[in-house]
């Protein structure tokens, strides 16, 4: 995480420098009006603003790093694949609802596209879907 830190640090910086560069080019570049209407206000605005982002990225990268008492397996380049794998949850490999639910959206999707009468199709598979992607556990294994 260090070094994620180090990283969004110097993208605020190059940022902000390529944004303070960029805003007296602009300035030098129109010497025949007042310094104020010779910036291009949304290019300035945008590069200032990206640079405050990173600033913001690298700030809470930086807090959530001292919080956390110590560094993470995967910055440690002696630790193990395990050390760092957490209990994820229960899932069933092998669960066909996900693929039907997937096919409820992409239906319901292209009948945005195409024609609405696909929609409520769409949402009838979903409800389908999900009703027996919830209730898979209570009818056994591989049962439909």
């Amino acid at each position: 995480m260090r070094t994620n830190t180090g990283l969004w640090w110097l993208l605020a910086a190059f940022f902000a420098l390529v944004g303070v560069i960029y805003t007296i080019w602009n300035i030098l570049a129109h010497p025949d009006v007042p310094w104020y209407n010779g910036i291009e206000w949304v290019g300035s605005v945008a590069l200032i603003f990206t640079a405050l982002m990173g600033a913001l990225i690298a700030f809470y990268i930086g807090r959530v790093h001292n919080a956390q008492g110590g560094e993470l397996p995967e910055d440690i380049l002696t630790a193990d694949i395990d050390d760092g794998d957490p209990e994820l949850g229960e899932f069933s490999p092998w669960s066909w609802w996900p693929i039907v639910l997937a096919f409820s959206a992409a239906l319901a999707m292209i009948g945005l596209a195409v024609g609405a009468w696909m929609v409520p199709i769409g949402v009838g598979v979903f409800v389908v879907a999900i009703v027996g992607w919830v209730y898979e556990y209570y009818r056994g294994y591989f049962a439909r």
